[in-house]
């Protein structure tokens, strides 16, 4: 199950069919869909998430808290609106486009994929192209 808060911020449409996208992404992933929590903030609130509970003091996109049991894909995504807007407005994309993006990242994240080496992001954004496609 995928639900979708928003905390701090109003709220953007989120269809059926992203959620769908999302459940076959982790489908072809070999995975499970379990219960999958996305909730979306402002900058100043994922900061206060990041600083609280990861002790980093800078802003970022997104933060995924894994709760993964074997190939049951469940978690709390937190993400941050206006960071999204800005980054789709830097690299030229529209902001639907950026969000697909940061959804599907927390969920390959979750499968298993990193992005602290160049390999690793590359291999990342090439799974991230390949999912936005499907879409």
């Amino acid at each position: 199950m995928i639900q979708y808060f928003f905390e701090d911020i109003d709220p953007v449409e989120i269809t059926p069919k992203t959620t769908e996208w999302l459940k076959n992404l982790i489908i072809l992933e070999q995975k499970k869909p379990g219960k999958i929590n996305y909730i979306f903030l402002s900058d100043e609130g994922l900061l206060k998430v990041n600083r609280d509970f990861l002790q980093h003091d800078y802003y970022t996109d997104i933060i995924t808290f894994d709760y993964v049991k074997g190939k049951t894909i469940s978690a709390d995504i937190f993400v941050s609106l206006p960071r999204i807007s800005e980054n789709a407005q830097a690299h030229s994309k529209d902001f639907k486009s950026e969000l697909h993006r940061v959804l599907a990242h927390g969920l390959l994240h979750l499968c298993g994929y990193k992005d602290k080496t160049d390999d690793e992001k590359t291999e990342m954004r090439s799974k991230e192209e390949y999912y936005l496609k499907i879409f």
